[in-house]
């Protein structure tokens, strides 16, 4: 049985130019919703799924978001990878984060993530899928029609076994990535040094089949702008899970 992940990676450095005027004077993460703000509901859900550990990037405002994750009263443990000096995207950002991550899988988790639960909590959904021998990422994926705030036109295509590909050209594809997923610390092997897009892995493990999906059950909300945040706080309005 593969063992259930204790550490995450929170993607919390990036500028949040598409929320502005919101984030002229704050960085993304601290965005409040429904009260809290976007990096303290993905904390939430970590310290709730038994995460005891969470390296979480900085970078815009990094003082600010920083100065927040201190003052936190609750777990998970908190541990900062400073990317002031550089922002280096998703990929290396990850990849400067790993000797705090160690060398078991760990789950990544965007920080402006949110959904509302089906019956089963997805995090406990994903790692129980979770098997290290088969996979080097597992993504937690939802359906794009019925995603609020999403307007695209997918990510990727899953077949019966669970295996991810890409959406090809002029396709539709049933699939988008949440920002959620659980990683294998060896995806990482080879990678280049400073700023990259973790597309660039994820492209090199779809085509070995190493990438698998879940679909998630519930709702989940696309708040990437200053509508879309409205849009989420009427939609969880009333809901028990906050």
């Amino acid at each position: 049985m593969s063992l259930r992940p204790t550490s995450a990676f929170v993607l919390a450095a990036g500028l949040g130019t598409r929320m502005r005027p919101l984030t002229d004077r704050r960085p993304k993460p601290l965005v409040k919703l429904a009260g809290r703000s976007l990096v303290d509901h993905a904390l939430d859900r970590l310290l709730a799924a038994g995460i005891e550990r969470a390296v979480v990037n900085v970078h815009y405002k990094a003082d600010m978001l920083e100065a927040a994750l201190l003052r936190r009263k609750k777990g998970p443990r908190v541990t900062i990878s400073d990317e002031r000096r550089q922002l280096l995207d998703t990929g290396g950002g990850i990849a400067r984060a790993l000797p705090l991550l160690g060398d078991q899988p760990f789950v990544v988790f965007n920080s402006d993530c949110v959904w509302i639960d089906g019956v089963t909590p997805n995090l406990e959904r994903l790692f129980a899928l979770w098997d290290d021998e088969r996979m080097d990422c597992l993504m937690m994926l939802a359906l794009a029609a019925s995603s609020l705030g999403y307007d695209g036109h997918g990510d990727f295509l899953m077949d019966a076994a669970g295996v991810v590909t890409r959406r090809p050209p002029s396709v539709e594809a049933p699939f988008v990535f949440t920002g959620v997923s659980i990683v294998h610390p060896r995806m990482f092997e080879g990678a280049p040094d400073g700023p990259f897009s973790l597309n660039l892995l994820w492209d090199r493990a779809i085509g070995e089949g190493r990438v698998h999906g879940l679909r998630m059950e519930g709702i989940w909300m696309h708040v990437g702008t200053a509508d879309a945040l409205q849009d989420a706080e009427r939609m969880l309005a009333g809901d028990d899970w906050l």
